[in-house]
């Protein structure tokens, strides 16, 4: 009986332990996967906050070994005591786009120069994909951002 008690009591005291880092800051950066380097751009963007920037460097290529090649955004969450979590996200939709029609990169003059044309399953899968990391649940919204995207880069989306 007095063990059941001690339970709910042990694990308020772990939340209230988690909950009592206070975090200084938040950083997102997209990196290569399993390429990253204490050099900048993400060195002096840790260090000012003096994070251990090797740390960061080991934990983010472990993580994102299998991924190489890709474009893999980390969202950094540095605590006053300098430790941190980090939380990998999708790809951006513009990597998306670009490997999806095999491109090296969008349009310099987006609208006059049309560089490749998304079909309708190309954009729907894309948006798919991306679901998660975008701020809506509707997919017909989440196609449109990805259309938005595409235009912005000279690809042509088809009607």
């Amino acid at each position: 009986m007095r063990s059941q008690a001690f339970f709910p009591l042990l694990a308020s005291a772990i939340k209230a332990l988690k909950m009592a880092k206070k975090v200084k800051v938040v950083i997102k950066v997209n990196l290569k996967a399993g390429e990253a380097t204490p050099a900048p751009p993400l060195g002096p963007a840790l260090g000012q906050h003096g994070v251990a920037i090797m740390d960061f460097v080991k934990a983010y290529n472990d993580r994102t070994k299998d991924m190489k090649g890709q474009v893999v955004p980390a969202v950094i969450t540095i605590y006053e005591d300098r430790s941190f979590d980090f939380e990998l996200r999708k790809a951006p939709v513009s990597e998306m786009i670009k490997k999806e029609l095999g491109l090296d990169k969008g349009s310099g003059q987006a609208l006059r120069e049309t560089i490749g044309t998304l079909t309708k399953d190309q954009l729907e899968k894309i948006a798919k994909e991306k679901m998660d990391d975008l701020n809506t649940d509707d997919l017909e919204a989440a196609k449109k951002i990805v259309a938005g995207t595409a235009r912005s880069m000279g690809v042509k989306v088809e009607e």
